[in-house]
């Protein structure tokens, strides 16, 4: 068996917010963010907006075009690292409001990796033959999380939301074929929120992202390149076979570097951070939802969604459409 996907859906805050308008408020520029990242604008969610809000608008655009009837759901998977409250998970909220009661539910947390950690864990699922319909949603409001004074971080996220419907298929040529995950945890400090958990329960170091910015790209070039590499390799396939690679969408000179080195030509690499920014564990399902709509894959077609992200981690998975 292998995992197919029947339905796609994404979701954005209304609000947007370009380079410009962060200029007024802390010491950066048009240029200086969109020669450093790619990054033009971002969406922002207000305060009455959550990660369940944008991550349910979206699973439900991925579970209406997938035409699975609610009933017959029988997992629903989100990777997120801002979940609305440490429990209920987001998936159990998600799981009452598309009124799927057979479903089962849980949260993975990789940061920006998340969607490609659930999306493998949900292939897996349905290659066992442990479930049949699963749904999988990738959301995150960073930009609550963010000091705004610190330009080094808030010019860089935004908030987004992106799902797919995975359904079981005989055909061993269709579906997810291969998964690569990994991680480097001695890296974990170099992308942190401090404050908020366990061991500060009562933010005393402050529930901001604080980032070691050299290192982490370093990482995120070694990582995009690395997973990339490893995926199409266990598929038994070569970079020659990418029809489209759908990067996770942090930083366009991280995309870039890799996308030289691959040799690969603009058309077979889909970027929209350009208007969203870093959505963390949105970016991947975002991309691929636009590429869809846009005409960018068609049946038959391998593509490959790779991302990094936090912890540290990363991972990829290659279909074939």
């Amino acid at each position: 068996m292998r995992a197919k996907i029947i339905g796609l859906g994404s979701h954005v805050p209304p609000k947007v917010v370009t380079n410009q308008d962060l200029s007024k408020f802390v010491d950066t520029n048009d240029e200086w963010i969109r020669t450093r990242t790619g990054i033009e604008e971002r969406r922002l969610s207000d305060e009455n907006t959550s990660t369940f809000d944008l991550a349910k608008v979206a699973a439900q655009k991925a579970l209406e075009r997938s035409k699975i009837d609610p009933e017959k759901l029988d997992l629903i998977i989100v990777g997120t690292t801002t979940p609305d409250t440490l429990f209920p998970s987001v998936s159990t909220m998600l799981q009452d409001h598309l009124k799927t009661p057979n479903a089962a539910a849980f949260d993975v947390s990789a940061a920006c990796s998340g969607f490609n950690f659930a999306l493998s864990t949900a292939a897996a699922y349905v290659e066992s033959g442990s479930y049949k319909n699963i749904l999988v949603v990738g959301a995150d409001t960073l930009t609550k999380y963010l000091d705004w004074k610190d330009r080094g971080t808030c010019v860089l996220f935004g908030d987004g939301a992106g799902a797919v419907m995975l359904t079981s298929t005989e055909e061993r040529d269709r579906g997810i074929l291969a998964s690569v995950l990994g991680a480097k945890g001695e890296g974990g400090k170099h992308l942190i929120m401090p404050g908020g958990g366990s061991r500060d329960p009562e933010e005393k170091n402050g529930r901001f992202i604080t980032m070691n910015g050299k290192e982490v790209f370093k990482f995120a070039v070694w990582a995009l390149e690395h997973s990339v590499t490893e995926v199409v390799k266990k598929a038994g396939m070569t970079l020659n076979n990418i029809d489209l690679l759908i990067p996770h969408q942090a930083n366009i000179r991280i995309i870039n570097h890799v996308v030289k080195k691959f040799n690969l030509p603009e058309s077979k690499v889909y970027v929209n951070l350009q208007k969203y920014g870093n959505t963390s564990a949105a970016s991947v399902p975002l991309a691929l939802d636009e590429a869809f709509s846009d005409g960018k894959i068609k049946e038959g077609d391998v593509v490959v969604l790779a991302g990094f992200g936090a912890g540290l981690t990363y991972g990829a998975n290659l279909i074939r459409w």
